[in-house]
């Protein structure tokens, strides 16, 4: 499946025009869909502030939610990557709030774990540990394991199948500092099959920078999974 030519399409929307995935089986796992919008004639008043719409007072609807609002309370226009716009859409307080938040994730995150990281990698119940290189595929949609050169050893995981995702802490760090990441459980059904597997990833190594802003970046794109799911 991580093999399948991931091409995309322009498409327009009554919202704006997207760049989506030619075929929707393949959208990222972070995606959301765009809300149904609220119908002009159940709307006579902002959502928020209750400015009743006239002539002058227009109403507008929120790209990310569906809701009608004035130009007041919805005249930002943001990046909507969640949602494939090619342009910033707009938004209302609320929505452009948390656009905002994830605009990290985007920008940077994301970035991060497609570069990947080394972790001493353990399957199941397994005593024995490969140390492996982890990253995020272009697509979003899998996580690749690399051994080195002699190993030749490749498997990958769908984020989709994931089912429970565990950012392990070292606990406080010298000098008072944060906890920093260390390891990560994960827990999976691999295609065809209904059992969960277990997967671990351990930090590995003295430089273990890189790889803890690996995991720290895992947990938000979690978080991200999950809320996808629950839309």
């Amino acid at each position: 499946m991580s093999a399948v030519p991931d091409g995309k399409k322009l498409v327009r929307s009554p919202s704006g025009l997207r760049m989506v995935p030619e075929n929707g089986a393949f959208n990222s796992p972070f995606s959301l869909d765009e809300p149904q919008w609220v119908p002009d004639k159940e709307c006579s008043r902002c959502m928020q502030c209750e400015a009743k719409f006239d002539f002058i007072t227009r109403k507008h609807h929120c790209r990310r939610c569906g809701r009608c609002f004035c130009d007041k309370c919805c005249s930002r226009k943001l990046p909507l990557p969640r949602m494939c716009f090619v342009d910033p859409v707009r938004q209302c307080g609320q929505c452009s709030a948390t656009s905002g938040r994830e605009g990290d994730f985007y920008e940077r995150q994301l970035r991060v774990l497609m570069g990947g990281g080394t972790f001493l990698v353990t399957q199941g119940s397994s005593e024995k540990s490969e140390t492996m290189s982890c990253r995020l595929s272009n697509n979003h949609r899998y996580l690749f394991m690399d051994g080195d050169s002699s190993s030749g050893s490749h498997f990958e995981v769908e984020l989709s199948r994931i089912t429970s995702m565990q950012v392990q802490t070292d606990g406080s760090t010298p000098g008072g500092g944060t906890s920093r990441a260390c390891g990560m459980l994960l827990q999976y059904r691999p295609p065809g099959s209904q059992e969960l597997q277990q997967l671990q990833l351990d930090t590995t190594g003295d430089d273990r920078k890189g790889p803890a802003a690996w995991l720290a970046a895992m947990h938000k794109a979690a978080k991200l999974l999950y809320e996808s799911r629950d839309q």
